[in-house]
């Protein structure tokens, strides 16, 4: 499992985790679509701005391993703004290729691209 250096470990001040440390020896935990409701709370929504935030800073919009991303706060962009880069994806592998959908992530996280022009 690649481990992304020098990317945040959680969003400061909250236990919204970014990275895990060491693989599940259970199994790779399988990245799925979730659908991000209207009400979810401040909280959450300011987790998925840092999350993007990192992402795009760390990765721009090059395609970039899975690694030590967790499966988690990944799988609330997965599916529209992070998307597979291989048709042959496979969700459960730390190895599995993504990247940013650029004029998605704009149009949901217009504030981690302000000034970026």
């Amino acid at each position: 499992m690649l481990k992304h250096r020098g990317f945040p470990g959680r969003l400061p001040g909250t236990d919204f985790q970014f990275v895990i440390r060491r693989g599940n020896p259970k199994g790779v935990t399988k990245l799925v679509v979730r659908e991000r409701f209207r009400d979810r709370s401040p909280a959450d929504r300011r987790a998925d701005v840092a999350f993007m935030a990192a992402l795009w800073d760390h990765f721009g919009a090059e395609p970039f391993e899975r690694g030590n991303l967790d499966a988690g706060r990944l799988s609330w962009l997965f599916g529209r703004e992070v998307v597979p880069v291989e048709p042959d994806f496979d969700p459960e592998s730390y190895e599995a290729l993504l990247r940013i959908d650029e004029d998605r992530a704009r149009a949901s996280f217009p504030e981690v691209f302000e000034g970026g022009e």
